[in-house]
């Protein structure tokens, strides 16, 4: 007759570590759900940053396609993934890897030419993130003496770029890529970016050219 009080005991423990288990799934939820938004933010910003180093990668490509070539620029993709000529050979100088947007669903670059929106919206950006910081895009010293290849757009004040809202619904420029020379190479993602570059905020504002680094 006294094992009753015995059992109610072990069935109470039991309810006690019941609840203290649905209590600490419930703090395990609350505390993954906060931190969700955070780690798809640092995977974005790694994203972000692995697109800077591959752009900046093609930047110098296309920096030294052109010194090869007496001042001539590329004027298609396949041009400066199959390198340039060297005697018989072809030397590479581009990696696979950076060939890539890793920012883009198809992982495409779009091409910029010379006299190209984007090109003159990043020069104008420049200038802006010039006046604020002093800091100052270096110029090679070739490219400069190549000025008539690259004719400098006029400059507009008004509706800078990175005054323009950035697309969070992760729209995409799917728009051809045009013929002529090209002297950089942008995302084709139009997202807001946590990683600011020269001030810009947004994927496809970011120009990666030889010109300007």
């Amino acid at each position: 007759m006294r094992a009753a009080p015995l059992k109610q005991t072990r069935r109470s423990e039991e309810g006690y570590t019941l609840i203290a288990l649905l209590a600490l799934a419930a703090i395990m939820m609350i505390f993954i759900t906060a931190a969700a938004p955070m780690l798809r933010q640092q995977a974005q910003r790694e994203r972000e940053l692995e697109a800077i180093r591959r752009g900046e990668e093609v930047a110098e490509a296309i920096r030294q396609y052109i010194r090869i070539n007496n001042g001539v620029a590329p004027t298609s993709w396949e041009q400066l993934q199959e390198g340039v000529s060297r005697g018989t050979k072809k030397v590479q100088i581009l990696r696979t890897s950076a060939a890539r947007d890793p920012l883009s669903k198809s992982g495409e670059w779009r091409l910029i030419r010379p006299t190209d929106q984007a090109m003159i919206d990043f020069q104008r950006d420049l200038a802006s993130y010039t006046r604020s910081t002093g800091q100052v895009p270096t110029n090679d010293p070739l490219l400069i003496s190549k000025r008539e290849l690259f004719p400098p757009p006029v400059i507009s004040t008004n509706n800078a770029s990175s005054d323009q809202p950035c697309n969070a619904a992760g729209d995409e420029d799917e728009t051809e890529n045009g013929t002529g020379q090209f002297i950089g190479v942008a995302s084709r993602s139009r997202r807001c970016s946590v990683v600011n570059y020269y001030g810009i905020n947004h994927h496809d504002g970011w120009i990666f050219t030889p010109l300007f680094r």
